[in-house]
């Protein structure tokens, strides 16, 4: 039976008794009290906004300007810290530098002129600084300016236009480094901060979420993209986490009027450190090749062919001698794990072969005619894709007639098929209905049908008598130096 003592009156026996009691139970209530506060303190902390400052303060001095020079006549339009002209009377009214050196007196042509403003951030006590390799290219010289007003001549070291990174060097000891995050432990949501020079204004902070992780919009980068404000400027600057941590380098904005719109991306820092790896080691950066070229992989295609999910890289075209070549890889194969890795998109093989030392061998997993194989790789060197040559086939004797996928198809001449280098396939002559609808045409070459591989249009008439008009059906079709899937829907 719980023992209940009134808060206005003590029971008429055992008065010091009671006491005690009423004392023991209000201790209880403070502990219990005092061991809820954090709790307290912690949810309402969650709810408010993170405060900046100490951030700034510790980061700060570690974030520098950078202005490139160029020698010679100066043009007119604005280099890449260059303004909106309706702002020029803005920024002269209060005594600003306008960014690519406007406004200011004319020096003779042979003067280094200013060419543009962007950002970086230490690396290391030594002078390196990381910063956009579109931020130092071709300019004949570099300025680089500290927060306590110190300025230098800095060198480049190397550059990667591939990935937008670059490495500079100014000749000084002792300097504040940043802290290089983990960017997987970066999640969407979280609260980041930049520091850099927008429109040529010095340390200026800005701040906001991690809007997306592994945003697709180049060949070798995964983007984070946010929503701090990012302006013409601020490229090389550093995007950072709570902890005080460089997790991206603010590289790109979405825009339309070239200001900030909201959108921004910043490449990760695991990704910009490895290419400044080997900056600092060799001034370039070397990326292994397999010499395919690749699409997405459509939910269309992935259930027509029977691989479920869509998911890989489907190689569209194959260079011919090429890693890819000599190993047996095909066109028209996807291509879903490298070394046990699978590629989710198509974006991840390029970044996960680049990666690959040249020499290597690797195994690759394709997904090929409903069945998966592994193929072993020696990767190459990267060097820069050879032009390509479209062929033109030529029509064969026969024409079998139309079938009820509303194709018209023929069989290869020998030359043809020398000249693409084919085993087998058919010649489109005419395409219609529910062919057509599926992107097909004339001169397309189809090579398999139905995830069965097309010897001749014999064959291609027997599978595709075969196929059920209520069905959609895979069919992967040359044209040019090309390979794509399209799926005919015959019942529609």
């Amino acid at each position: 039976m719980t023992d209940l003592v009134p808060t206005t009156t003590l029971a008429p026996h055992g008065p010091v008794r009671a006491a005690r009691r009423l004392a023991m139970r209000a201790a209880m209530a403070v502990a219990l009290v005092c061991s809820l506060l954090p709790q307290v303190g912690s949810a309402q902390a969650k709810g408010e906004l993170p405060d900046f400052t100490e951030l700034v303060e510790k980061v700060g001095p570690s974030v520098v300007n950078i202005r490139t020079l160029e020698r010679g006549p100066r043009g007119s339009a604005a280099g890449p810290g260059g303004i909106d002209p309706n702002m020029e009377e803005f920024f002269r009214r209060f005594g600003i530098p306008l960014p690519g050196g406007r406004g200011g007196p004319r020096g003779g042509d042979d003067e280094p002129q200013q060419r543009g403003v962007g950002s970086g951030f230490i690396l290391s006590a030594d002078g390196y600084v990381m910063t956009n390799a579109h931020v130092v290219d071709g300019a004949d010289e570099l300025l680089v300016t500290l927060t306590d007003k110190r300025e230098f001549k800095a060198k480049v070291i190397g550059l990667d236009k591939r990935t937008d990174v670059a490495v500079v060097k100014i000749e000084a000891s002792g300097l504040p480094a940043v802290k290089l995050g983990d960017v997987n432990r970066l999640k969407v949501g979280e609260w980041v901060m930049a520091i850099g020079s927008p429109f040529g204004l010095e340390n200026s902070v800005t701040a906001g979420i991690v809007s997306a992780k592994a945003r697709d919009t180049g060949d070798y980068l995964p983007f984070i993209q946010t929503d701090v404000a990012i302006n013409p400027g601020n490229s090389g600057g550093p995007l950072i986490n709570l902890r005080g941590e460089v997790v991206g380098i603010n590289s790109q904005i979405y825009s339309r009027s070239g200001g900030f719109m909201g959108i921004s991306f910043a490449i990760p820092i695991d990704e910009a450190s490895r290419v400044a790896d080997q900056l600092r080691t060799t001034g370039r950066v070397i990326r292994g090749r397999i010499g395919v070229t690749i699409a997405p992989v459509t939910k269309d295609v992935a259930e027509s062919i029977g691989l479920g999910k869509p998911a890989g890289a489907l190689v569209r075209g194959v260079e011919g001698g090429g890693p890819a070549d000599k190993a047996g890889i095909e066109a028209g194969d996807i291509i879903t794990k490298v070394d046990g890795k699978v590629i989710e998109k198509s974006g991840d093989l390029p970044r996960i072969v680049g990666a690959t030392k040249p020499g290597s061998k690797t195994v690759l997993q394709v997904f090929r005619r409903g069945g998966y194989r592994d193929v072993a790789v020696t990767v190459a060197e990267f060097e820069p894709d050879a032009p390509t040559r479209v062929s033109q086939t030529e029509p064969g004797a026969s024409a079998p007639g139309k079938t009820a996928l509303g194709l018209t198809v023929s069989d290869l001449s020998d030359a043809a098929r020398r000249e693409l280098k084919l085993r087998g396939g058919v010649r489109v002559d005419a395409a219609d209905g529910a062919g057509a609808r599926a992107g097909l045409r004339e001169g397309d070459v189809i090579l398999a049908l139905d995830n069965t591989e097309i010897a001749d249009a014999k064959q291609f008439m027997s599978v595709a008598a075969k196929v059920e008009k209520a069905r959609a059906v895979s069919v992967m079709v040359r044209r040019g130096e090309w390979v794509n899937y399209l799926v005919i829907r015959p019942g529609r």
